[in-house]
C-alpha cells in the first residue's frame, strides 16, 4: 500500500515543484538545472559507487560482515536512479543518499527493523578424524573398452 502511495505522491510533488520553480526562474533555467543535476549526480554516483565496491571487496577479503558496505552500495545505486529521474524532489532525495552520514542513518534505521538469520557452511564442531569411510569395487575392463575415446576425455 505504501508503494502505491509513493507512486502517486512523488509525481504530484514533482509536477508542483516544476510549476513553482519554472514560474519563478523560467523554463530554460529549470531545464538546465535538471540536466546539470543529472550530470553532477552521475559523476558523484560513479565515484562513490567505486568506493563502495572497494569496501565490499575489502570486507570479503578480510572476512568481515559485508552487509553495511552492500547496503551503502545499494543506496548509492538507488540515489543514481533518483538523480537520473527528472525532478527536484527526486534530486534532493538522491543527493541526500550520497551523503555518507545519511546512508549510515538509513542503514541503522533499516537494521533495527530487519531480522537477519545467519547460517554457517562450516561445521561448528571439530572433525573426529581425517579418515573418510567408503566402499569401492574394482571394475574389470569389458569388450566395449576397445572403442576410441569420446572426445570428452584426454587419452
Amino acid at each position: 500500500m505504501w508503494l502505491f502511495i509513493a507512486f502517486l505522491t512523488v509525481p504530484l510533488i514533482e509536477i508542483g515543484l516544476f510549476i513553482q520553480i519554472g514560474g519563478a526562474i523560467g523554463l530554460w533555467y529549470t531545464l538546465l538545472i535538471v540536466v546539470i543535476t543529472a550530470v553532477i549526480g552521475t559523476m558523484l554516483v560513479r565515484a562513490q559507487g567505486m568506493q563502495a565496491l572497494g569496501q565490499v571487496k575489502s570486507s570479503f577479503n578480510e572476512m568481515r560482515d559485508p552487509s553495511e558496505a552492500l547496503a551503502h552500495g545499494a543506496m548509492i545505486l538507488f540515489s543514481g536512479a533518483l538523480l537520473l529521474t527528472p525532478g527536484f524532489f527526486t534530486d534532493a532525495v538522491g543527493f541526500a543518499l550520497l551523503v555518507p552520514a545519511v546512508r549510515l542513518a538509513v542503514f541503522k534505521w533499516a537494521r533495527a527493523r530487519i531480522n537477519v538469520t545467519t547460517f554457517s557452511t562450516h561445521p561448528q564442531r571439530p572433525p573426529q578424524s581425517d579418515v573418510i569411510e567408503g566402499e569401492y569395487a574394482e571394475v574389470e575392463p569389458g569388450p566395449d573398452d576397445s572403442r576410441p575415446p569420446s572426445g570428452w576425455t584426454k587419452h
